[in-house]
């Protein structure tokens, strides 16, 4: 993991502690419900859109077959995932907020905090391994080499030749490349 992904990983629960740490400034101050409110919209849900990154790039976007925008996919991809923390973050504000409401200890408080200890455990979480829809190759993940899939062989580079399969004749030493005549099976005549 390089320092800048660290980072990356970092920041949903760096802003629920300074979301928290903002609560100390005095109740009316701008300040403090900008760090709550950007925290309550988009942290928790920014931290949970990491964990299943891989997964949710397994299945890329799907476009119009006219449209000839090369960028679309990575647009829609990005749209996907802000939305998805968007959406994932206000539900886990609502469900955790009925969860207190039913224990009777809602406060705000707790709820920030209780999110942001949540969120900090999701930073900390592996990411999932995906699984690629059946029928179809997966996309490899930004910064990697694409990987053969299970049961195949891989293609040798352009301009290269391939190697023999280690216990196999290579094609040109096989009697069908030297001219002579193809083995025959016993029992039959040619």
């Amino acid at each position: 993991m390089t320092p800048q992904d660290l980072v990356i990983r970092m920041l949903p629960p760096f802003g629920g502690w300074l979301a928290l740490a903002s609560l100390a400034l005095p109740d009316g101050s701008p300040l403090r419900g900008a760090a709550v409110a950007a925290f309550l919209a988009v942290g928790p849900g920014a931290a949970l859109v990491r964990v299943c990154g891989p997964a949710l790039r397994a299945r890329g976007a799907e476009g119009p077959a006219e449209r000839g925008d090369a960028d679309f996919a990575h647009h829609s991809d990005l749209l996907e995932r802000l939305m998805l923390a968007v959406l994932l973050s206000v539900s886990a504000a609502i469900l955790l907020s009925t969860v207190l409401i039913a224990a009777h200890a809602l406060s705000g408080d707790r709820v920030l905090l209780t999110l942001t200890l949540l969120t900090t455990l999701a930073a900390f979480c592996p990411a999932l391994r995906a699984r690629p829809a059946p029928g179809t190759t997966p996309r490899p993940a930004p910064g990697t080499t694409p990987r053969p899939a299970p049961g195949t062989t891989p293609r040798p580079a352009p301009g290269t030749t391939p190697r023999p399969a280690p216990g196999t004749t290579p094609p040109a030493a096989s009697g069908a490349a030297s001219g002579a005549a193809p083995p025959t099976r016993k029992g039959s005549t040619s």
